[in-house]
């Protein structure tokens, strides 16, 4: 599964559309007014599916990952060089970036890819591929992609 996350360009926050492969938007990503970034999601109907929630008063950058209004568990940066590596405290999985930080792979501890997401140059915004292996893992795929996101910005990059 292939979707496509694309920031709005005249937006108060960051807000975000994404598309499955035949340019159908399956989700709206919308900034609330918070202390740090705080990201909703929706489905395709209007129906509030997902949080993502900067911690903040962090070294480094430390998201709180909300399904429904359930916590299911963090996303936080770790201290490494050259390469940007995120782990998540909800499942076994691993998220490794390339040098430029334009690339990410998601792996589970076997090394198996879950998703690969890459960022789209020259575009007036932020634009990512997400290519997802199970559809099941869509939502929290999105959920690390905008935690990255955000991340990147809070860091000026």
């Amino acid at each position: 599964m292939k979707l496509l996350f694309k920031q709005r360009l005249f937006s108060w926050f960051d807000s975000y559309d994404i598309y499955d492969e035949s340019e159908t938007a399956v989700f709206t990503v919308k900034g609330r007014l918070a202390w740090g970034h705080c990201l909703e999601i929706f489905d395709r109907q209007g129906a509030h599916v997902g949080t993502v929630k900067e911690e903040v008063l962090t070294f480094l950058p430390r998201f709180a990952l909300y399904a429904f209004d359930n916590y299911i568990g963090e996303i936080k940066k770790e201290f490494t060089f050259f390469k940007p590596v995120f782990t998540l405290n909800c499942n076994d999985w691993t998220v490794q970036g390339d040098w430029l930080e334009w690339d990410y792979q998601v792996v589970n501890s076997g090394g198996e890819q879950i998703m690969q997401a890459s960022k789209q140059l020259f575009n007036w915004t932020d634009t990512y591929v997400l290519d997802i292996g199970r559809q099941e893992d869509a939502l929290l795929s999105l959920m690390i992609v905008l935690a990255i996101d955000a991340a990147k910005c809070s860091n000026g990059n």
